[in-house]
């Protein structure tokens, strides 16, 4: 079939090169000529030339399809692991079962509504999976305590962030994720721990994460009280605004929960 081929379309001079890297074979680079053709010594050794780049072109596109193909397993890996530590935080801390999945959806419905970029997205992801892994650090007895905490245990409580930070940061690919597990207890006038910081000092994801925290947590049940009522949840939250969250964050998480209003609304 190809010899017929070949004749139908009058093609009298045939040279074939094999394209070669690193002792393979990728294929062969092929010329076909309709008139007879005695290639000098040049010629040659520019057909030559050309098959030697275009074996290492395609080397280097199937190394780097090779290499994309790698980061994208590493990356499925690195976030079955930071589900897996979610999970296990969620499991210890019984009170707060669906908490993480549910702040973690909204805080990132909410920086997407500030138009922050997928390559972020996927960092305020992690870190907001992991928002409360600094908990694995504080004893049962105060984690799992059915009523308010006294004024010692709630000093015990407040190291959390810090036990996050202790705990991923010797974790390279966990770096850019840091913010929100060490700082979404800072508060926008500077009263808030473990590090008192104020206003734009503290990480952006932190300051969306923060209204966000605040919101589950007081829409929800724990063993100490009933969940509060969506109104008095919004007034507790504008009354809030300048001193523990930024006004803006507020005002466009508002907006997002009327547009999109929970479901038990």
């Amino acid at each position: 079939m190809v010899s017929s081929l070949i004749r139908e379309e009058g093609l009298l001079v045939y040279y074939g090169l094999p394209l070669i890297t690193k002792g393979q074979v990728l294929g062969v680079l092929e010329i076909f000529h309709r008139s007879p053709l005695d290639p000098d010594h040049d010629w040659l050794e520019f057909l030559e030339g050309l098959a030697e780049q275009a074996s290492i072109a395609i080397g280097d596109a199937e190394l780097f399809e090779n290499l994309q193909h790698s980061n994208t397993q590493l990356s499925r890996a690195y976030d079955a692991t930071i589900a897996g530590w979610s999970h296990a935080m969620d499991l210890r801390d019984e009170e707060t079962e669906g908490h993480t999945q549910r702040v973690t959806e909204k805080t990132l419905n909410l920086a997407m509504a500030f138009g922050v970029e997928a390559e972020e997205l996927v960092n305020i992801r992690r870190g907001a999976l992991l928002h409360d892994i600094g908990k694995m650090g504080i004893p049962d007895e105060i984690l799992r305590k059915a009523g308010p905490l006294t004024d010692s245990e709630w000093e015990v409580m407040r190291k959390h962030p810090r036990y996050a930070y202790d705990m991923l940061s010797p974790i390279e690919y966990l770096h850019l994720a840091l913010d929100i597990p060490y700082c979404h207890h800072e508060k926008w006038d500077g009263t808030g721990y473990p590090r008192g910081l104020k206003g734009e000092q503290i990480p952006f994801a932190a300051r969306l994460f923060a209204v966000v925290d605040v919101w589950d947590a007081l829409s929800s049940d724990r063993p100490y009280r009933k969940k509060w009522a969506e109104q008095k949840v919004r007034e507790h939250i504008r009354a809030q605004k300048g001193l523990h969250f930024e006004a803006r964050i507020v005002d466009v998480f508002f907006k997002m929960l009327d547009e999109n209003p929970p479901a038990s609304a």
